[in-house]
């Protein structure tokens, strides 16, 4: 079972009782004329940027017909939603919109990834971590040991009980691009290797070799694949460029991408032999 996370949650909710409501024929105006809200705070609602008090959501599933189950399970959503995730510690060093990419991954039951330059930050070292978010005029220095250890808070998925599955396609440009210098570099391919023995029950490392003739998801930065064991989820993407990032929920374009990733491994080296050129990468180092 995937960690409890309070975005999980709070999104569940939201999705349950938008369901609830279709399914019973409610509409909008008698929610709100019932718990006495605005259109625009039930629309903050909805859109996940308020919980509803206890007793308001008791009275709104009163409203929903709903049976004592399912009561039961909603307001054991609302008590974990409301809770606060690791990741509001970090308020002023990330936008709304990456701490629910936080909330998402560590809820999550398995990630499907892609990068085309850099090694995944789920399996960076510390140096390479630093090394990739140097100071900029977007990150300044104080903030850049804040955000390494955020990247390695997001690690320990990796170790939990109930460990998030890990399966991620890289360019071998990855493995040749020396983000840091070759020290560095090379710190960061023996850690792959390393993590890649280590565990072999939830974690895939599959490389786009430079032979591969095509690749549906060539000219992409960053994109995540978010799956949940809960079947009331459906799959949402996280996609990242340099200017802009944000989650994919619609449905035809998770769909989309999720193909495209299928092609896309089709093309990649299977995992001992992605090891194997990882390892070749480390010995051509200088």
């Amino acid at each position: 079972m995937a960690q409890a996370s309070p975005i999980v949650a709070g999104w569940e909710l939201v999705l349950r009782l938008r369901e609830r409501r279709e399914q019973v024929n409610v509409e909008i105006k008698d929610i709100t004329k019932e718990l006495g809200f605005s259109r625009n705070y039930w629309s903050a609602i909805e859109n996940e940027r308020k919980i509803l008090s206890e007793d308001a959501l008791k009275k709104l599933l009163i409203l929903l017909e709903a049976d004592k189950d399912e009561t039961s399970e909603m307001l054991r959503l609302r008590n974990i939603a409301k809770d606060n995730g690791w990741w509001t510690n970090y308020t002023a060093l990330f936008d709304t919109e990456l701490r629910r990419f936080f909330g998402l991954e560590h809820g999550a039951h398995s990630i499907r990834g892609y990068e085309n330059l850099l090694v995944p930050g789920l399996l960076q070292t510390r140096d390479y971590a630093r090394a990739v978010i140097h100071p900029t005029v977007t990150v300044p220095r104080v903030q850049v040991e804040q955000r390494v250890e955020v990247r390695l808070r997001r690690q320990a998925r990796l170790d939990d009980p109930e460990p998030l599955g890990l399966t991620t396609i890289i360019s071998e440009a990855v493995l040749h691009q020396q983000i840091g210098g070759p020290a560095v570099l090379r710190g960061q391919l023996e850690h792959l290797v390393k993590m890649i023995d280590k565990y072999q029950n939830n974690l895939q490392v599959h490389v786009v070799p430079f032979t591969a003739t095509a690749c549906s998801l060539f000219g992409a930065a960053t994109v995540h694949l978010i799956d949940f064991e809960n079947p009331r989820l459906p799959t949402v993407v996280w996609q990242e460029t340099v200017t802009a990032w944000g989650v994919i929920d619609d449905f035809t374009q998770v769909n989309a991408i999720s193909a495209a990733y299928d092609q896309a491994l089709q093309q990649s080296l299977n995992v001992e032999d992605s090891k194997k050129l990882i390892q070749r990468c480390i010995k051509e180092l200088p």
